[in-house]
């Protein structure tokens, strides 16, 4: 049986589109432009590797708040989604309450 030619048909797909959208001269000047940033970027963070490790660090934390914030978030709306569920007994323990009240006999 033979090989998967899936992988294959996808890097060439990607190539052969790449080098197509290459051809015009916008999209050109942008790829080299983003490509000398990220070089230049490299070339400092491979220099000052404290700097980066710092800027990661920063990252982490505040994906870290983000995701605690969302699990807040998360636990507030169950809560409420809770409240809501006991909303309609409560309703219909005040309606029974209200009948029979109006439903007592008048003892004037």
């Amino acid at each position: 049986m033979g090989r998967s030619k899936l992988l294959a048909s996808i890097v060439v797909g990607a190539t052969v589109g790449a080098a197509l959208s290459m051809l015009d001269r916008t999209t050109r000047e942008k790829t080299i432009a983003s490509t000398k940033k990220m070089k230049e970027a490299i070339s400092y963070y491979a220099t000052n590797r404290e700097e980066l490790q710092v800027l990661v660090e920063e990252k982490v934390l505040a994906t870290k708040v983000l995701c605690e914030s969302v699990s807040e978030n998360v636990n507030s709306i169950i809560d409420k989604v809770d409240e809501f569920k006991e909303l309609p007994s409560t309703i219909e323990g005040m309606i029974n309450d209200t009948k029979s009240a109006f439903s007592l006999p008048n003892k004037e």
